[in-house]
């Protein structure tokens, strides 16, 4: 069931069921479409009308603005920030003679801090994997297994997956994927809280001398398991 579209997904579910340290595989996903739209939005796409008319509006998130940042391009961000700040001045300006002062404001303003053109299109791309996934598992037995050999699927991603298939897999195939996903996430759960206690107990003295097992990093995996390990740069990966 090789298609150009399933191609991402199956390459972030092969290297996550070939190295644990990969991760949760719709996170994968996520940085690496987090990244592409970075890459375009600094580069290829920064001057096409289109698009400079959709970021004039939307503008960028702190996230998305520090992550464009690091990258070096300042003079692509200058750019963009110039339009989007010319257009953004117009926007708030008081209005006619009987407008309540500060209302453009109040309304541009409210809407542009929830707005963000990279996490617009991440949302609308990452949705469309969410869905192949599934669809994966629905029609593909090789998917199947690979999905069986997930390491974990953090929380959110978990969540997100599981709301998908409900809505989309019959009342048969349903149950099954869930369960399929439980495992995994269930094992995972108990294998983490596990080593967040065992983390613990290494602070009592009466435990000074014990090894530490899978214990060391089990903190930052417990981060990652609950809130997702996003807004990571290739460099950044393991």
């Amino acid at each position: 069931m090789e298609q150009i579209y399933t191609i991402p997904v199956n390459e972030a579910f092969e290297a996550s069921a070939e190295d644990a340290s990969c991760g949760c595989p719709f996170c994968a996903l996520y940085n690496n479409l987090e990244n592409d739209e970075l890459d375009l939005i600094l580069g290829a796409s920064m001057m096409e009308p289109d698009v400079r008319i959709k970021t004039n509006k939307q503008g960028f998130c702190r996230t998305h603005y520090d992550m464009m940042f690091v990258r070096k391009n300042r003079l692509g961000m200058a750019l963009t920030m110039e339009s989007h700040l010319a257009e953004l001045r117009a926007e708030i300006k008081n209005g006619g003679l009987f407008s309540q002062p500060g209302a453009n404001a109040i309304k541009y303003i409210g809407e542009l801090k929830d707005d963000c053109y990279v996490c617009k299109r991440i949302d609308f791309n990452f949705a469309h994997m969410i869905e192949t996934a599934v669809l994966l598992w629905d029609k593909d037995e090789e998917f199947r297994e690979k999905l069986a050999k997930q390491p974990y699927f953090c929380l959110p991603h978990y969540h997100a997956v599981l709301t998908y298939a409900r809505d989309r897999l019959s009342k048969k195939r349903y149950p099954e994927f869930q369960k399929a996903c439980a495992n995994i996430v269930n094992t995972y759960a108990e294998k983490l809280e596990g080593d967040v206690s065992w983390f613990c107990k290494k602070f009592d003295y009466r435990y000074d001398e014990e090894p530490w097992y899978d214990s060391k990093d089990a903190v930052e995996r417990a981060i990652k398991f609950l809130r997702s390990d996003l807004h990571k740069s290739p460099a950044d990966k393991k």
